[in-house]
């Protein structure tokens, strides 16, 4: 039986209506694809507290948390992911690719011309439609 993991990704919008976007380093797991940015859920933890947390660890900023856009299940040929994004906003702090090879604002319309990792392309329709 394949591995199942539960994540959660930051559809972090600015003033100008710009999603942030991250890049994949070429060492993680499916590398150079784009991606919201986030983590796995710990033990304990509720998607929004494990959200602020990876959002902290990974980008060095704050955010608050608001509604949820997907809840996705995706499967991968190693992994099964269940992906849950929300809306955000930095409430402190200027995002630092620590982890990630690049960080990028991109308008929601021009989402799709990035190469996303499969699990957040529903994401970006939601977004697109919404």
């Amino acid at each position: 039986m394949k591995k199942q993991v539960k994540v959660v990704g930051a559809v972090i919008e600015n003033e100008q209506n710009e999603i942030l976007c991250a890049l994949r380093s070429p060492n993680m797991t499916l590398p150079n694809l784009w991606e919201f940015p986030g983590g796995k859920i710990e033990q304990g933890e509720s998607p929004e507290q494990s959200l602020i947390r990876e959002i902290d660890e990974e980008l060095g900023c704050t955010i608050e948390v608001f509604d949820l856009v997907e809840d996705i299940v995706h499967e991968y040929p190693a992994v099964i992911v269940n992906l849950l994004t929300y809306r955000a906003k930095i409430i402190n702090g200027s995002p630092i690719a620590k982890e990630h090879a690049e960080l990028k604002w991109v308008p929601i319309q021009e989402l799709k011309a990035l190469e996303w990792a499969p699990a957040d392309i529903p994401t970006i329709e939601t977004l697109l439609t919404n």
